[in-house]
């Protein structure tokens, strides 16, 4: 197994390096793009090669600041810090571990309060509509837990919501906010960027007043089945490529992360 030395003296794999890395700029590129809230919410991955243990950042925190030798890696099971330093944010782990845990997409947990998504959790209908291309994009993959519980702080409630979620990748919480899945960081990250943004636009939608239009039958399954072009392209998925531009602004502005 290769072995790198971080610029902080953090042996690791490249592949694990490369892991705190991307997560560290999904830290960054939240905070950037509004989806964070103070020091709380989540964004969790699981430590490459391994089942037992995932990524998570020390409790006081702010994404801001966030670099890739940031993270501890925390039991799965139970909760304990096996690398790294620092404090287990309990609803994190309460939320997290079981999702890593009992479902085969979550390599990548983000949970987080941005405002779009967030208020819509708060409407007896929070459902995404068929209004646009966006939206009927993500549509099929969004699971819906419309039961506020309060305070995760006991993994009975991780392991609720993996059982709403199912084979899902994205649940919007009742009352609470959003989480989305991934097998990489891109993934979970590109469904969280895209989610707030069909969010924005559906609430601006009915800030006007006006009824909302519907999209017939027959272009919903259209789009759905042709959303994003992949089947145009070699290569990276889309998301990825999302992901990699995102980076690329980093790069140029706070490069730190990668530290």
């Amino acid at each position: 197994m290769q072995i790198r030395v971080s610029p902080n003296s953090l042996q690791c794999s490249a592949e694990e390096w490369q892991a705190r890395i991307d997560l560290a700029a999904a830290h960054r590129l939240a905070f950037m793009h509004g989806f964070s809230e103070g020091i709380f919410n989540h964004l969790t991955l699981t430590v490459p090669g391994r089942s037992d243990r995932y990524y998570q950042i020390p409790f006081g925190m702010h994404w801001s600041e966030v670099t890739a030798s940031s993270f501890m890696e925390v039991g799965i099971d139970d909760g304990k810090v096996r690398r790294g330093t620092g404090d287990v944010e309990r609803s994190c782990y309460c939320i997290h571990a079981p999702i890593h845990k009992a479902l085969p997409q979550a390599a990548a947990v983000f949970h987080t309060h941005m405002p779009y998504v967030s208020a819509l959790t708060r409407l007896q209908d929070p459902r995404i509509k068929e209004i646009g291309q966006t939206e009927v994009g993500l549509m099929d993959a969004i699971a819906y837990d419309d039961h506020y519980t309060g305070p995760a702080f006991d993994p009975a409630e991780g392991e609720r919501l993996a059982k709403i979620i199912g084979n899902k990748t994205v649940l919007f919480m009742a009352n609470h906010g959003v989480t989305t899945l991934g097998l990489t960081v891109a993934d979970a990250y590109d469904r969280l960027y895209y989610l707030e943004r069909a969010a924005q636009v559906q609430i601006y939608a009915m800030w006007t007043g006006q009824p909302l239009k519907q999209l017939p039958a027959a272009v919903v399954e259209k789009t759905k089945r042709e959303i994003g072009g992949a089947k145009f392209y070699d290569g990276p998925s889309p998301a990825q490529r999302h992901f990699d531009a995102l980076k690329r602004i980093l790069d140029r502005t706070e490069p730190d992360y990668k530290t």
